[in-house]
């Protein structure tokens, strides 16, 4: 008999496929409860909630100050890209990676046991014994290099194009057009960056800060107004600051971290952003300006598969030379050859890519 724990980590003697539907069917109810809870009691480290706060926060900058001053502040198709952002954050992001992440650490780690004579390998993960804040670094820089590979991917793989067209079809740049993509994209991600974020150790919490943090300078990437370097500088510089000052993610530099020390910290923290920061963030971090040309409706011939496949991190355009900005124009045209012919509704879009190679099958 299979024995089952409450928390569902177990060591069978084998492991039939009933198990294993079980566990997803139970992985799938867990989410729904949790999802209901998050919505249902408000707080501050509710995803639902920080999602609402996150965009209200860029809606606000873009409307008081414009990058592009002749868009709408409603822009074209506005609500259908905010239809999008919950879809994908909630109803099928986060669902895909909650529910299948239970079934998909077991059998990995099963499987391991089986070929190894029980060699369990997250007890023998190095980075057990790190500190939080060193996984959530290390998962972040791992994470962010591996949507970059994958990002370059969606460009070259025809079909794999034919889906990533959505978030190309944006024609007016906003916050909310970050989260305009397919579904099958969250599929191609998670299924290419879960393995190595798994045999990390990288855990459901800890991916969920990560998430987040790249939620927010996504919807920095698409918006529409842009900040000085020195603001980003020290915007980046004031969270890690009041990190430290408040002890956070496990940071010990401070022996009593109080409320007096945080905002010592954040403060500190973005005077030193501001001023060290500032000249390298270009080169660290994407901005609006890198971003707008990776949805540049033209480019040079030898660009044609694509620039600035950075997701949160400029540096890997850089190190890889598929940077690209030759200036700085908010009025770039948008979008892909044939662009006007695209579908603009949510349900014709969700079946692009699989409407044609069905087609293509007959």
């Amino acid at each position: 008999m299979t024995e089952v724990t409450e928390d569902f980590r177990f060591i069978p003697d084998f492991c039939p496929m009933e198990y294993y539907f079980d566990l997803a069917l139970r992985s799938y109810y867990e989410y729904a409860d949790y999802l209901w809870r998050d919505i249902a009691n408000p707080r501050w480290s509710s995803y639902f909630y920080v999602l609402i706060f996150v965009s209200v926060v860029f809606f606000v900058l873009e409307v008081v100050m414009p990058w592009r001053r002749n868009q709408r502040i409603l822009r074209r198709d506005f609500f259908l890209d905010v239809f999008y952002m919950f879809f994908n954050f909630f109803l099928f992001s986060l669902i895909v990676y909650n529910a299948a992440s239970t079934v998909v650490v077991t059998l990995l780690n099963d499987g391991i046991k089986a070929a190894f004579n029980g060699f369990d390998l997250q007890s023998f993960n190095p980075i057990n014994g790190w500190p939080l804040w060193a996984v959530l670094l290390l998962g972040f820089l791992v994470r962010d290099f591996v949507q970059w590979w994958i990002h370059r991917l969606l460009h070259r793989v025809d079909w794999l194009w034919e889906f990533h067209q959505v978030h190309h079809s944006v024609r007016e740049m906003g916050f909310a057009a970050h989260l305009r993509f397919h579904w099958m994209e969250t599929v191609v991600y998670r299924s290419l960056e879960y393995l190595p974020l798994a045999l990390l150790g990288i855990g459901l919490y800890d991916f969920f800060i990560i998430h987040l943090f790249g939620l927010a300078w996504g919807h920095y990437n698409h918006a529409n107004f842009r900040l000085p370097h020195r603001a980003t500088g020290a915007i980046v510089g004031a969270l890690v600051g009041l990190a430290i000052g408040s002890g956070s993610f496990e940071i010990t530099l401070l022996a009593a971290p109080d409320l007096t020390t945080t905002l010592a910290g954040g403060a500190l923290g973005a005077g030193a952003g501001a001023l060290l920061l500032a000249p390298l963030m270009p080169y660290l971090f994407n901005g609006p300006e890198m971003h707008l040309w990776h949805h540049a409706k033209t480019l040079p011939e030898e660009r044609r598969h694509g620039v600035n496949f950075g997701l949160t991190l400029a540096v890997w355009d850089y190190l890889f030379g598929t940077e690209y900005q030759p200036y700085h124009d908010g009025e770039l045209e948008l979008g892909f050859q044939g662009v006007e012919e695209f579908p603009d509704d949510f349900l014709r879009q969700s079946t692009t890519g699989l409407r044609k190679r069905e087609k293509s099958a007959v």
